[in-house]
């Protein structure tokens, strides 16, 4: 019988183990510490996005707080100094008159002439809770 004396590293440390022959890591942290590195690059890429979106969500928000009827016409330029990011939408909702709607979550902006955005709010719909209606406040 041929013993085998290669001796094996661990992924994440390089030590060298000691016990099973196929064993690919040294101790449990070893194990986690190896597998969160290799999906961190997918977590980031998605917690950036994730906060772009909740960016423009604060800003829209905190600009219609003060708007009396639900809604505000402001610059691209405006909305570009506050941070607002327009490559970042949640879904696009086009209306029977064919406007389509850029929405941040319930919040959202429709492009006018001369580079303006009438900024919105979705209504919730009253008869299902959390379901939302199609309808825009006007």
């Amino acid at each position: 019988m041929v013993k085998d004396t290669s001796s094996k590293i661990c992924l994440a440390c390089r030590k060298t183990i000691k016990g099973r022959t196929d064993k690919k890591f040294c101790d449990d942290l070893c194990r986690n510490d190896y597998n969160n590195r290799l999906k961190s690059d997918d977590n980031n890429y998605m917690r950036n996005i994730n906060n772009a979106l909740r960016k423009n969500r604060r800003i829209i928000a905190s600009l219609l707080e003060d708007a009396p009827e639900g809604k505000i016409v402001l610059s691209k330029d405006s909305l570009s100094l506050k941070g607002f990011e327009f490559k970042y939408i949640t879904h696009l909702s086009t209306y029977k008159e064919g406007k389509s709607y850029f929405f941040c979550y319930e919040y959202g902006y429709l492009p006018l002439e001369n580079n303006r955005y009438l900024l919105v709010r979705r209504e919730k719909s009253p008869g299902i809770a959390g379901a939302e209606s199609k309808k825009i406040q006007r």
